[in-house]
């Protein structure tokens, strides 16, 4: 009886505890192929041919030390020298072996494996395995190929390539005519480039940081508002840079020229009248309609055009301001612009450093509230914002030195930004050599034309409340402090020193400055020293002076006590209600005497 019941297994008689599957396991190209493994033995028990061949990696294991595998096929069996694969997708040369290429005819190899590191994808008929631990396993009599593999944490995988045609199936092309075309390219195909580019109809009004269009009546071009800026190591102008919509921001470029001469009247960067011979429109839209949505650019006063006269090319554009008023989703409703000119002395090689602001204001703005000047904090200081200097009843930013593409130093000036060190300078070709007149132009060069007298405590410090601001400590240079009599003192750095300090809820700390200083450094030159250069330099450093209070105290500690009765646990632990009070005397006695006892122990 037991016999007839052996005789029923037909595939797998496997020792499985409960819950134990096969897990299916997606072969790579090293897998083993139909090609390269044989069926199983008709006894089907697993031998061992150790050191006899070198196994194929299952993916996901890797192949280590020896591994017990199946036999190949019968020595008599028919043997397929290629595979037979209908299309060989890696042949790219004809009449040469591929390498890598397992399906290749040309490399006229019975096992491409032995040969080649791997086989290319497509190579190879795909193949399915299933794989089990291989201790759970203590007969196959599985018809399919079969192997046992050594993964790479050492445990060995009992693997069966399962015959899954449907891997090998290939994917019948579609018939395409001119009635199903466009169902399947509306179907499987995207957005086409042309048809996007069609259908994009313009925002009906300006978004920030959107670039402003402009419309060119001459030539029925709509363009943009440029703002030239300054690239590379020399700050070369580039045209190309778009101004943003709401973002006020100045920029400074500079421009060289082989021959003044000619460019003096050529070219259009020179010549106010290119900075305003357009109209911009009040929103993007408008490019439907340019006869309702044109802005003029006015003038706020008259500017010449360039004009060589002898040596000297006149009125040359120095420096462009844009103001632009703005009514919300509105969009623009009006430009202005205004010029600064300089003349230019003909000689080869010259420069010119350009300056272009662009300010945006609300529209109908009381002149009083857009003179003012933006906040650089709420009221504390915001890092990176302008620190706030007062000269008279005037606000500005307090700057630094500035230098144009050539190193010498310009009128345009670095802004002191709020918990940043920096450090600038440039040279100074004094007009006047005589030490009263050098003292005040090089004094001027640094700090302005005026001196800085105080700096704002708060970002948000009002120019009419005096004790919103601080003083700024300063001493100029002196002859007596260089014990030189016949000698010129002149200052040759400007170190300006700010202490800081948070202040307010912890949770929300304001920055406000605390005292200001300027620091010069002064060099002694003879009276009758010709002085044709300076070398000035500018620094600002910033220290933070916070000190922090003591940290908060902690919620009071309770000072837990153990109650006076120290059996009272015990005495809790083995009650069963009233009934094991009574008894309650004696087992404290046996309690009792036990410690007695270890105290003998103890003493002997």
């Amino acid at each position: 009886m037991c016999i007839s019941q052996l005789m029923l297994l037909q595939v797998f008689f496997l020792m499985v505890p409960e819950g134990v599957w096969l897990q299916p396991s997606s072969p790579s190209g090293a897998a083993p192929t139909p090609s390269d493994v044989g069926p199983a033995s008709p006894g089907g028990t697993l031998q061992s041919s150790e050191g006899s061949e070198t196994p194929w990696p299952v993916p996901g294991i890797s192949t280590v030390g020896p591994t017990v595998v199946t036999p190949s096929a019968p020595e008599n069996g028919t043997v397929d020298l290629f595979p037979a694969l209908p299309v060989c997708v890696c042949d790219l040369t004809p009449g040469t072996c591929d390498i890598n290429c397992c399906c290749d005819r040309d490399c006229y190899l019975l096992h491409p494996r032995t040969v080649f590191s791997f086989c290319l994808p497509g190579s190879v008929r795909s193949s399915s395995w299933m794989c089990v631990d291989n201790s759970l396993i203590f007969r196959s009599n599985s018809p399919f190929p079969s192997r046992v593999f050594m993964d790479s944490g050492g445990v060995r995988q009992f693997c069966v390539l399962v015959n899954n045609s449907r891997l090998n199936y290939f994917q019948k092309l579609q018939k395409i005519n001119a009635t199903n075309f466009q169902a399947l390219a509306t179907e499987f195909g995207g957005e086409s480039f042309t048809s996007t580019f069609q259908t994009q109809s313009p925002p009906p009004f300006y978004r920030a940081g959107d670039p402003i269009l402009t419309y060119f009546p001459k030539w029925s071009v709509i363009s943009l508002l440029r703002q030239p800026a300054g690239v590379g190591a020399g700050g070369l102008c580039a045209e190309s840079n778009p101004a943003g919509f709401l973002e006020s921001k100045s920029t400074t470029c500079a421009r060289f020229f082989k021959n003044l001469a000619n460019s003096c009247t050529l070219d259009p960067a020179l010549n106010a009248a290119s900075y305003y011979n357009f109209t911009v429109l009040k929103v993007p839209r408008g490019m439907t309609d340019l006869q309702n949505t044109k802005v003029p650019v006015t003038l706020v006063s008259q500017a010449g055009s360039p004009l060589l006269s002898g040596n000297i090319c006149q009125n040359v554009v120095s420096q462009v301001i844009y103001e632009i008023e703005t009514n919300g989703t509105f969009g623009i409703q009006k430009v202005s612009v205004s010029f600064g000119q300089t003349n230019l002395t003909v000689e080869p090689d010259t420069s010119l450093q350009q300056h272009f602001l662009i300010r945006f204001r609300a529209f109908q703005q009381s002149t009083a509230a857009s003179l003012t000047g933006p906040r650089s904090g709420n009221p504390g200081y915001i890092v990176g914002k302008p620190l706030l200097a007062l000269t008279g009843d005037k606000s500005h930013s307090m700057t630094l030195l500035q230098s144009q593409g050539d190193g010498i130093c310009s009128v345009k000036k670095h802004e002191v930004q709020f918990g940043v060190n920096a450090i600038s300078g440039c040279k100074l070709r004094p007009k006047k050599v005589d030490c009263s007149h050098l003292q005040q132009e090089i004094y001027q060069t640094l700090h302005g034309k005026t001196s800085p007298e105080h700096v704002a405590i708060f970002g948000n410090a009002d120019p009419a409340q005096k004790r919103e601001w601080t003083r700024i400590l300063s001493r100029n240079c002196s002859v007596s402090a260089m014990h030189c009599t016949s000698c010129c003192v002149i200052p040759v750095s400007l170190e300006i020193q700010v202490l800081w300090a948070y202040t307010g809820l912890q949770s929300n700390p304001q920055a406000h400055v605390s005292g200001a200083r300027f620091l010069y450094q002064c060099q002694s030159i003879k009276d009758s020293q010709q002085v044709a250069e300076v070398a000035l330099t500018t620094v600002v450093t910033f220290v933070d002076i916070t000190q922090k209070p003591e940290p908060p105290r902690g919620q009071p500690r309770i000072d837990w006590k153990l109650p006076f009765d120290f059996f009272f646990p015990l005495k809790i632990a083995f009650s069963r209600g009233v009934d094991s009070q009574k008894g309650s005397a004696s087992l404290i006695l046996i309690l009792s005497l036990l410690v007695l006892g270890v105290l003998k122990l103890e003493t002997k």
